[in-house]
């Protein structure tokens, strides 16, 4: 009965998708598919940029992070918040300012050719580890409590999702996937509020109630200073937050290209502050959820699964009962769609027009490369999760931000030169430093953790970000100095 409630809700979600994307696809091309014409409105925006960052992995990882963490995740979101103040006064100046439809452009005006193509392929290679990843733990949801009954392979539920996801999203691109996204994060939001609600009437609690619960839950540490070994100090966690915005939004081309698609500077930024404040209260509910969840489990005398993305799938299936299943696969199909699709369109834009360079052909040579180039990363994505199903033997969310810190960090030393340093590397080495910094921060891991039995966290980005910067500085001396492409300059 479950299953087919799921795949129910699965169409006529799908339908509504469809509809946005029949509306919204008239006479598009490829700057429609790229910026939307620049005519998105910034709050719809903002509004649908809080459902791509929460993505399927949060929707599920962070009600279980109490189990271990308590609620500490909550100073890297505080990190964030601060981020996403850094990337509205440095970053978005200097996009608007260059007129850019790929940010990785800005490192080819900056540095030179090679720079510009180690840029766009780090984020390539990144961003389709990631976003796989994010839809990774939905498809594996839907194979566990739909597909498997049906004796459905889990390759085939792959590239159905992913197929899906391509249908309303190839043909007009990021103006389609403003709309689809602000849907979407309507969708998740409403479902977080709703599931909350039927736990809490289950467990017949007010409001007051629910916060004597968590205070009294011992899940309720928010702050960690005295402990500097641990990846939950605080100093660690906030820094790192502010980094892991700054290069996953900031330097990322699939949240950058949604703001570029707003017509001026002054209302993309309004998007950012609107969207960095809505990110702390979002990220709370969700942990108050999992710590309610938790105090169920201990009054009911249900066993928690020893994975802890499984935890909200385990009790929105078997003990919650039929509203908050419906609610939860909303959710969870919500956020995996409205992160997907967006990454999707991200990746599409960056490889034509940083690796194809499609701006040199004739337009409707352009147009049919893009469409080419949207197929095989949809395909890349079904292959990725795969192999992901193969081998994943942990968190997910914690996965993601391990290969943001290898993957991201040259993004962020390359970047951070460009804006506050006038020296002009050497072009030609710029490859090869990018590609020695993740492998230093490899080889520090290991010997820290052989011998002093500490193992690198979220700081991994910064570490890497700055071995670029140093590798950067190295190969500009006693070279001619070239004046940054800085906001104010």
């Amino acid at each position: 009965m479950n299953g087919t409630v799921i795949l129910l809700i699965i169409v006529i979600y799908f339908a509504f998708l469809m509809l946005i994307s029949h509306l919204t696809g008239r006479k598009s091309d490829n700057d429609t598919f790229f910026l939307g014409g620049k005519q998105s409105p910034w709050f719809l925006v903002a509004f649908g940029m809080i459902g791509t960052s929460i993505s399927g992995v949060t929707f599920v990882s962070v009600p279980g992070m109490p189990l271990s963490i308590d609620m500490t995740y909550l100073q890297t979101v505080l990190g964030f918040t601060v981020g996403y103040l850094v990337i509205a006064k440095i970053l978005l100046p200097l996009y608007y300012k260059l007129n850019l439809t790929s940010i990785y452009t800005y490192l080819e005006k900056r540095f030179g050719r090679n720079a510009y193509k180690t840029g766009a392929s780090f984020f390539l290679l990144s961003k389709i580890i990631g976003a796989a990843a994010r839809l990774y733990i939905v498809v594996l949801i839907l194979q566990r409590f739909v597909f498997d009954a049906w004796n459905v392979p889990f390759v085939v539920t792959s590239t159905v999702i992913v197929a899906l996801i391509w249908l309303y999203s190839h043909r007009s691109g990021i103006k389609t996937i403003v709309w689809t996204d602000a849907l979407q994060t309507a969708f998740l939001l409403g479902a977080l509020v709703l599931i909350i609600w039927q736990l809490t009437d289950k467990m017949q609690l007010d409001f007051p109630g629910v916060v004597n619960t968590v205070r009294n839950s011992g899940m309720d540490r928010i702050f960690v200073f005295d402990d500097w070994q641990t990846k939950q100090n605080f100093f660690k966690q906030f820094f790192s937050g502010i980094f892991i915005t700054i290069v996953m939004t900031g330097l990322d081309q699939d949240m950058m290209q949604k703001n570029l698609s707003i017509r001026t500077l002054k209302a993309s930024q309004k998007n950012m502050y609107f969207y960095g404040v809505a990110f702390l209260p979002v990220n709370l509910l969700f942990l108050v959820l999992g710590i309610l969840l938790i105090t169920f489990a201990g009054q009911q005398q249900i066993a928690i699964p020893a994975l802890s993305d499984e935890m909200l799938p385990l009790f929105a299936t078997q003990y919650l009962g039929f509203p908050v299943l419906l609610f939860f696969c909303i959710g969870i199909i919500a956020a995996a769609f409205s992160s997907a699709d967006s990454a999707l369109t991200a990746l599409t834009t960056s490889f034509c027009v940083d690796i194809l360079e499609v701006g040199r052909y004739p337009a409707s040579k352009a147009v049919l490369w893009r469409k080419r180039a949207h197929v095989f990363i949809s395909l890349l994505f079904v292959i990725i999760i795969c192999v992901i199903r193969a081998v994943n033997d942990k968190s997910i969310i914690d996965a993601i931000y391990m290969i943001a810190g290898y993957t991201y960090g040259p993004l962020l030393g390359l970047f951070s030169y460009g804006l506050f340093m006038h020296g002009n590397p050497r072009d030609k080495w710029i490859p090869y430093i990018a590609l020695l910094s993740p492998a230093l921060c490899f080889g520090l891991d290991f010997l820290l953790r052989e011998l002093y039995g500490y193992k690198l966290g979220y700081e991994m980005l910064m570490i890497n970000g700055a071995l670029t910067f140093a590798g950067l500085y190295l190969v500009a001396l006693g070279r001619d100095g070239k004046k940054s492409l800085c906001p104010e300059s």
